[in-house]
């Protein structure tokens, strides 16, 4: 499906840097929101975020023009997050499917036939929402009048794509062929053949659904049921992203006791219950912007205090224990981004006045 007359139309209202700002800003906040706000990624290792620009702020630039060009709304771009999900935890870097790094060996907890189930299904989790959902949201409000057009053309989509293969290519060698076999030699895996051609189904059908679903309903289509109050969005957002973040916490074993179906059965429940409440919130005449800025606040302080608890507390991995100027790195840059989006709520506060 080609882009529409419309849209070709409307972007020639815009100029170069225009056009450029907002693909430059997705670029950037999809590994900020998900590696560096959390503390994943810190000062002192700041040098991976190129590879992370390249697959996070790449794979999100192309789920975001697929996603404009098919006309389908966030369902499909959470899809197509999936799918990315999958690439990154079994082709590229394939953490959920070779031994977690730094868990004791004699002490694995959800893992059966080559795969780290739970560990698999928080990443599902958060690599698409938090990589792809929540930047491509914020990105929209910041530049509310391109939020219908698809910001690449087909030189763009080519030089995306490239760059996406090659962080891709850098990120799998110095994760599977380089770190792990020199610091965690007990920890290298060779994945299966079966188990890749399980992984890329998987990803192809998730494709198609995400190509076959119906074009985003219009304004008159949706319901009237009235959208819950900005305050309550982000309280809610704010508390299923902290529970989430918990789950990786089981993941490696914090509660060796807990049986692994309860816990994967929670986690299930637990994103049930966010999509419902998306899905539900967002197909009302009253979800508006300040709706969605309160979703991605919610988000973000859950970011930053599930960080803080994973990591520096130093809860799951002995090697991911923050140096003092990694947390005041992680504090300031948390900081700075929640006082970068006071001028975007003013804005949208005066504009739906």
């Amino acid at each position: 499906m080609n882009i529409s007359p419309t849209q070709r139309v409307n972007s020639t209202r815009f100029s170069v840097w225009q056009r450029i700002a907002p693909v430059i800003t997705l670029l950037l906040l999809a590994p900020i929101i998900s590696e560096v706000l959390s503390g994943s990624t810190r000062i002192s290792t700041m040098f991976v975020l190129i590879p992370e620009i390249g697959i996070w702020g790449g794979g999100a630039l192309l789920i975001r023009y697929l996603a404009r060009r098919w006309q389908r709304d966030w369902v499909t771009i959470f899809l197509l997050g999936l799918v990315l999900a999958l690439a990154e935890e079994c082709l590229i870097q394939q953490t959920s499917l070779a031994p977690l790094v730094g868990v004791d060996p004699a002490h694995v907890y959800a893992r059966a036939w080559g795969v780290n189930w739970l560990y698999l299904l928080w990443a599902l989790g958060y690599e698409s929402i938090w990589v792809v959902v929540v930047p491509i949201q914020l990105t929209e409000l910041i530049f509310p009048e391109q939020r219908t057009e698809a910001w690449i053309g087909r030189r763009g989509l080519i030089a995306t794509s490239i760059f996406f293969v090659l962080a891709s290519f850098m990120a799998w060698y110095s994760w599977t062929q380089i770190f792990v076999p020199r610091y965690y030699p007990q920890g290298a895996y060779q994945v299966p053949v079966l188990t890749f051609g399980i992984a890329l189904a998987a990803m192809i059908v998730l494709t198609v659904i995400a190509m076959l679903r119906k074009p985003a309903p219009q304004s008159g289509q949706k319901t009237t049921r009235p959208a819950p109050q900005p305050w309550l969005v982000g309280l809610v957002t704010f508390v299923l992203g902290l529970l989430w973040f918990l789950q990786i916490l089981l993941a490696y074993g914090v509660i060796p006791t807990l049986p692994v179906p309860v816990s994967i059965g929670a986690g299930l429940i637990l994103a049930g219950a966010a999509f419902f409440l998306l899905r539900t919130w967002s197909s009302s005449l009253d979800w508006r912007d300040a709706q969605r800025l309160a979703l991605v606040l919610g988000i973000l302080i859950a970011t930053w205090l599930g960080g803080i608890i994973i990591l520096n507390m130093n809860l799951v991995l002995t090697m991911s224990h923050a140096s003092l100027i990694d947390s005041i790195g992680q504090v300031l840059f948390n900081v700075i981004t929640l006082l970068l989006l006071i001028p975007l709520a003013r804005r949208i506060q005066r504009s739906q006045a």
